[in-house]
């Protein structure tokens, strides 16, 4: 069998991150709340796809790739992140975003501006049938130019993407035995391409096979993810030859905390924005954690998450996002 470890990857983030205890938040929902500050992984403006792109771009590297292609939406974290890791390796990030062109750039439409990234915008409407044409377009173009092209799926979210998941658990539970502190029952997370709850799953099995791990879609339905995660899960146990086996009814989704669309902020997220930022001076985001801190407040409030439970959030980053929304934020 096979660590995480013993895959190539160059090294981005600032790790181990924070396992910290959100004491108010803790105590007004009564349970025990940890958060695992992957907002802090800090290269490109942090976030989760840090840990993901770490094992990516060593292969980009390997592979002597001069263009890299990638897609999500008009606020993309991952995209942001693509865009400086690409430069940071002395290549061209190339961005292709759902959603209209806009009439200002800010937030992490600003970010990905400032690295330098060549910008693509779809039509919403038709954005999943035009996607693989219009980033193999991408890439035929780079290769005309001989240049070589990588096209990094959305989320980076690929069974070797996820092995950044499996060392995140391994981090956490050495931060846990140095607290003297017993596995979670509970992790939450917000998913919106799958990745990071796959290499979640696979981590956990092995070092904490009784955690439960939860994760609150931000994009698509319970179904789709379960699915999607249970395969990529599969492929990366397979990767490290570990005797793991996943099908769909192994994941938990709740898909309920979407709101009206990826992308938008909900009500229910805006609340919980402004709940941790006032109880905890901590900040989330409308389009990612915000909706999954929604989530972990509505399982509580509904008893899927136990009085008293021991739970670890998963903070995905995403600050940038708060601006593009401030009138939304301030009008709720």
């Amino acid at each position: 069998m096979k660590q995480a470890d013993d895959f190539e990857r160059v090294p981005l983030g600032f790790f181990p991150t924070p396992l910290e205890r959100l004491a108010s938040l803790s105590t007004s929902l009564g349970i025990t709340l940890d958060i695992k500050r992957d907002d802090y992984t800090g290269f490109g403006g942090g976030g989760n796809k840090v840990r993901k792109l770490e094992y990516l771009m060593a292969d980009a590297c390997r592979k002597q790739v001069k263009v890299v292609i990638t897609t999500g939406g008009h606020q993309s974290n991952h995209a942001r992140m693509v865009a400086a890791a690409a430069r940071k390796f002395g290549m061209k990030p190339v961005l292709v975003l759902r959603g209209d062109a806009p009439q200002s750039y800010q937030g992490n439409l600003l970010l990905d501006k400032l690295f330098g990234a060549e910008l693509e915008f779809l039509d919403p409407e038709g954005y999943f049938t035009q996607i693989e044409g219009a980033m193999n377009a991408h890439a035929s173009a780079a290769e005309a130019r001989g240049e070589k092209a990588l096209i990094i799926p959305l989320g980076g979210a690929t069974p070797l993407g996820a092995l950044g998941y499996v060392r995140a658990v391994e981090e956490m539970d050495v931060q846990l035995k140095e607290r003297n502190q017993p596995p979670p029952q509970v992790i939450v997370a917000p998913t919106g391409s799958g990745g990071t709850l796959a290499g979640l799953y696979v981590g956990a099995r092995k070092y904490w096979p009784d955690t439960r791990i939860v994760g609150i879609s931000v994009s698509a339905k319970a179904e789709w993810f379960r699915t999607r995660i249970s395969a990529m899960a599969q492929d990366c146990a397979d990767l490290l030859e570990w005797p793991q086996r996943w099908t769909p009814d192994d994941i938990w989704i709740e898909d309920e905390y979407v709101g009206t669309a990826y992308g938008v902020p909900s009500a229910g997220g805006i609340d919980a924005i402004y709940r941790v930022a006032q109880e905890e001076g901590l900040l989330l985001d409308p389009v990612y954690t915000g909706k999954a801190m929604h989530g972990l407040i509505g399982l509580v409030e509904q008893g899927k998450i136990k009085a008293g439970a021991t739970v670890i959030f998963v903070h995905c980053g995403g600050s940038p996002a708060l601006y593009p929304f401030a009138q939304t934020l301030l009008e709720h």
